[in-house]
C-alpha cells in the first residue's frame, strides 16, 4: 500500500483517470494491466515481495517478459515517503521504470530520485486541464536493464533444399566443340 494512506478524493480521481488513459494507449503494444486505486489486479513478483505498480507492461510476445512498470503521482504524492516505498522497489526490477507526475513536480520528483539513487527509464509530465491531459517526455535514460532472456524452443534445421532436374544447369560439355 502506497505511504500516502488517505489522498484527497479530487486527486484521487485524477490519478485514477489517468492511469486509465495511459492504460488505453500502452494496450496497443503490450499486454497491459493496471492497479488504480486500491485495487490489486497486476502485481510484480510473489508472496510477500510483490509489488504493485500502477501499469504493469509485458510483452505481447508468447514468453510475457515484463518491459516496464510505470507510476502515476499527483502533486500530494511526489514526496521523500513515496520515493523510498514505491519508487525505489519499483527501480530495481529488471524492467524500464517509467515515472508520470504533474509538471509543477517534476523537479521535486527528479531531486527525490537522484538524493535517493533511484533510477527513472523515462520521466514523464502531465498537465491535466478539464477533459484534456497532456503528456511530454522530460527525460529518457539510455540504460535500460536488460529483460531476463526467455528461453526458446530448439527448432529442427530445415532439410537441404534440392533444385528439381528441370532447373540445374547442365555442365557435359557439348561435343560439337
Amino acid at each position: 500500500m502506497s505511504p500516502i494512506l488517505v489522498r484527497p478524493v479530487r486527486e484521487q480521481l485524477e490519478h485514477d483517470r489517468i492511469i486509465r488513459l495511459l492504460h488505453g494507449k500502452a494496450k496497443r503494444r503490450y499486454d497491459a494491466g493496471m492497479n488504480p486505486g486500491a485495487e490489486r489486479n497486476t502485481g510484480v513478483g510473489n508472496g510477500a515481495g510483490a509489488v504493485y505498480p500502477d501499469i504493469v507492461l509485458h510483452s505481447q510476445e508468447r514468453g510475457r517478459r515484463l518491459e516496464a512498470v510505470v507510476e502515476v503521482e499527483t502533486g500530494e504524492s511526489v514526496n521523500h515517503l513515496e520515493a523510498l516505498a514505491e519508487w525505489a522497489h519499483f527501480a530495481r526490477l529488471r524492467a524500464a521504470f517509467h515515472l508520470y507526475v504533474p509538471s509543477n513536480m517534476m523537479d521535486v520528483a527528479r531531486r527525490l530520485c537522484e538524493d535517493n539513487h533511484i533510477t527513472v527509464h523515462e520521466f514523464w509530465s502531465y498537465n491535466a486541464i478539464g477533459d484534456d491531459v497532456r503528456f511530454a517526455l522530460v527525460h529518457r535514460s539510455k540504460d535500460v536493464p536488460e529483460p531476463l532472456p526467455v528461453p526458446k524452443k530448439a527448432e529442427p534445421k530445415p532439410a537441404a533444399k534440392v533444385k528439381p532436374a528441370s532447373d540445374r544447369k547442365s555442365t557435359r560439355l557439348n561435343s560439337s566443340h
